[in-house]
C-alpha cells in the first residue's frame, strides 16, 4: 500500500483538509487499500435487528424537551438558572444529571450543583443539528457556558463545575482528570459550532496556556490520577492514573493551534502525543484517546508526522488490559440476547459487558472525520459506526423491549426524549424477573445520592449528545448504507467541499442515491474514480459489495492538477506527496 505524507506548504487557509489528499495516488490509478481494525472485524456486516434511528429527529426533540423551561408533566423542568454568577458575572444554567436527580435543582446545593459535561453537549448537539442555541427564547445558552471556565480558584480551565467538590463527596471531580480535560474539548468545539462569542476567544486562548504550562511540567510523564492545574502538579489518589489525559491535551492544543497559528501549541499536542504513545499498552478510559487518535491522524497528513495511529485504534478497540488501569475499558462486541450490541463502548469484563451511550456517541466525534487523514481505515470505521449507531437505540426505553429494561413501568416517562445510562449483558440487580434476560437497560442513577429515585436510571447526561449522531449519521434509498457526514465534527479544520463516508454492508454491489443543488462532480478518493461529473440534483453511484466510498463534492468541473506527486484542487488546495 501507498503511503500518504501531507504536508503544508502553503498557510493552512490555503491547504484543503478533506481527504481529497489521499486521491494523489490518482496518477498512479491505484485504489486506497483498506486497513483492518481486528475487533471491528468480529462485528457483523449487517447488525440484526437492523433498524436505524432518526438521530437527527431525536436531536431536535431532545433539545424541545430539554430546554422547555414551563414543563408541566410529571417530569416537571430539566432546567434552572444559577445566579451566583461564579467566574462571570453573568447568570447561568443548569441541566438535571438525570430524572428527579435529588442533588441538582434550584434548591439542592444552592443550585450550584450542574455539570458542563451536561450543559455543553446539549448546547454543541444543538449547535451541530442547525439549533441557535445563542438566541433561544431570547436566552444565549453558549455565552452562559462561560461561568464553567474556572477562573476565582485559578486553575484557568472549563471544569465539569462552575467550581470544584461542590456536590461531590468523593473530593470532587477535580480528582479526576478526564474530567478535567474533556470540558476544555468540549468547549472548543461549542466555540467552533458557535464562533465569536463575546469572551469566548480569551477563554480558549487561556485554556490552551494552561494546557502548555502542564505538558512542559509533565515533560513526557502522565503518570497522575489528575493534574491540578493551578499548583502546575500532578495529583496521584485512588483513581487509576489517567495517562490517555495527553490525548486530550493534544487535541484541544491541535484545536488551538488552527485556530491562533501559535507554533507553542502544534510543539505541545505533538509532544502530548509522544508521551500518550510512549506508553507499553492501552491505558484507555471514556472518551480521550479517540480525541488523540484524530489528532495524530491530522498530524501525519498535515505535518508530515508517523504517528502509530493503528496502534492507538487498537488501544481503543481492544480496550484497557492493564491491572493498574481501567481494566476491560473498551469496544463492545457480540450478540446479547437477541440483539447486536457490537460497536458500542464501555466496560467489556464487568458483569460480561457493561456498555454507556455517551462513550458510545462522542467517539464519532474524532472518528469519522479521522478517515479524511488516514482514509486507509475507512472501510473499518464504517462498518463500526454503522454497528454502533443501531445498537445506541437500545438504551431508549421504547425502542427494547419492555422485558430488557429496569424500569418498564416509567417507560413512557420523557415520551423517549431521555435514555437509560447504560446496557448490561446481564442483570445484577437480583430482581426475578430479570434473571436470565440479556441485556437489561438501566442506570447508575439511584446509587449517586441517598434519596436518589429509581427514575433517576434516565440520563440527561447520557442523552445530551444525541446531536453529535444526528449531525453525522444520515441514512440512505439503501436500507443499512449510512451517509456519513465527515465534516460537521471536524472541528477548527477548512472545510472547503462536503465529503461523506458509505459502507456498503452487503455481499453484492448497491446503487446508492444522492441529492445536491447546483452543479457538482462526484470523487471517490478510496477507488481514485469520479462518481458522476457535471451533474445536478439527483444522481446515483454504485458502492461495491462490504466495501466504502469516501465521496468529496466538488463544483462542477474543478480541475485536479498532479504536480510532482501532489495534486491541487483548482488551482488553490493543495495535495501534498505520497
Amino acid at each position: 500500500m501507498k503511503k500518504f505524507l501531507y504536508r503544508r506548504l502553503w498557510p493552512m487557509s490555503y491547504v484543503l483538509s478533506v481527504a481529497v489528499f489521499a486521491a494523489s495516488a490518482c496518477s498512479s490509478g491505484k485504489q486506497v487499500e483498506q486497513v483492518a481494525i481486528p475487533r471491528v472485524a468480529e462485528m457483523p456486516d449487517m447488525p440484526s435487528p437492523y433498524k436505524m434511528t432518526d438521530w437527527r429527529g431525536k436531536a431536535v426533540s431532545f433539545d424541545k424537551y430539554v430546554f422547555d423551561l414551563n414543563r408541566k408533566d410529571e417530569v416537571g423542568p430539566l432546567i434552572w438558572f444559577d445566579n451566583h454568577r461564579r467566574n462571570v458575572d453573568q447568570t447561568t444554567f443548569g441541566l438535571y444529571t438525570a430524572i428527579h436527580d435529588v442533588r441538582q435543582g434550584a434548591e439542592a446545593n444552592d443550585g450550584e450543583y450542574h455539570e458542563s459535561l451536561n450543559s455543553m453537549s446539549a448546547v454543541l448537539g444543538a449547535g451541530l443539528v442547525r439549533i441557535d442555541k445563542t438566541n433561544q427564547d431570547g436566552r444565549n445558552y453558549v455565552k452562559m457556558l462561560q461561568n464553567y471556565f474556572n477562573s476565582d480558584n485559578g486553575w484557568n480551565i472549563i471544569m465539569n463545575n462552575t467550581y470544584p467538590n461542590v456536590g461531590n463527596d468523593n473530593g470532587g471531580y477535580s480528582r479526576d482528570w478526564w474530567y478535567n480535560i474533556f470540558p476544555n474539548a468540549l468547549y472548543y468545539a461549542v466555540c467552533d459550532v458557535f464562533p465569536n462569542e463575546k469572551g469566548a476567544d480569551e477563554i480558549q486562548k487561556a485554556i490552551a496556556e494552561q494546557f502548555v504550562r502542564a505538558d512542559s511540567v509533565l515533560d513526557g510523564n502522565y503518570d497522575y490520577s489528575s493534574f491540578d492545574y493551578s499548583k502546575m502538579q500532578g495529583i496521584l489518589n485512588n483513581i487509576p492514573m489517567e495517562q490517555d489525559a495527553a490525548a486530550g491535551h493534544a487535541y484541544v492544543l491541535l484545536c488551538a493551534y488552527n485556530k491562533f497559528g501559535d507554533e507553542r501549541y502544534l510543539r505541545h499536542s505533538e509532544s502530548a502525543l509522544d508521551a500518550l504513545l510512549s506508553q507499553k499498552e492501552s491505558r484507555f478510559y471514556e472518551v480521550l484517546m479517540p480525541l488523540g487518535i484524530y489528532t495524530a491522524a491530522y498530524l501525519n497528513a498535515t505535518e508530515g508526522k508517523k504517528y502509530d495511529v493503528a496502534k492507538m485504534l487498537d488501544w481503543v478497540f481492544d480496550g484497557c488490559k492493564s491491572p493498574s488501569g481501567r481494566t476491560g475499558w473498551g469496544v463492545i462486541t457480540g450478540k446479547w440476547g437477541k440483539y447486536d450490541v457490537d460497536g458500542l463502548q464501555g466496560s467489556t469484563t464487568d458483569g460480561g459487558g457493561y456498555a454507556f451511550l455517551m462513550n458510545s456517541i462522542m467517539m464519532s466525534w474524532p472518528l469519522v472525520p479521522m478517515v479524511k487523514y488516514q482514509p486507509q481505515y475507512a472501510r473499518a470505521i464504517g462498518k463500526w459506526m454503522l454497528n454502533m449507531a443501531n445498537a445506541c437505540r437500545l438504551f431508549y426505553p421504547e425502542y427494547i423491549d419492555p422485558g430488557n429494561q429496569m424500569l418498564p413501568q416509567m417507560r413512557t416517562l420523557t415520551d423517549n426524549n431521555i435514555a437509560y445510562e447504560g446496557l448490561r449483558k446481564t442483570d445484577v440487580s437480583g430482581k426475578p424477573e430479570l434473571k436470565g434476560v440479556s441485556p437489561v437497560a438501566l442506570g447508575d442513577g439511584p446509587k449517586w445520592a441517598g434519596g436518589n429515585p429509581p427514575e433517576s436510571m434516565f440520563s440527561v447526561y447520557s442523552s445530551a449528545p444525541v446531536g453529535i449522531l444526528g449531525a453525522i449519521v444520515d441514512t440512505t434509498n439503501v436500507k443499512g448504507i449510512l451517509k456519513l457526514d465527515c465534516n460537521v465534527t471536524d472541528f477548527y479544520s477548512e472545510r472547503p467541499y462536503p465529503v461523506f463516508l458509505y459502507y456498503n454492508p452487503y455481499d453484492s454491489d448497491r446503487e446508492v442515491e444522492y441529492y445536491s443543488g447546483g452543479k457538482y462532480d462526484l470523487f471517490d478518493v478510496l477507488s481514485d474514480k469520479y462518481m458522476a461529473r457535471n451533474v445536478s440534483g439527483h444522481v446515483s453511484f454504485e458502492i461495491p459489495e462490504d466495501s466504502a466510498r469516501l465521496i468529496v463534492q466538488l463544483p462542477a468541473n474543478t480541475r485536479l492538477e498532479y504536480s510532482d506527486g501532489k495534486i491541487i484542487a483548482g488551482n488553490r488546495h493543495i495535495i501534498s506527496y505520497y
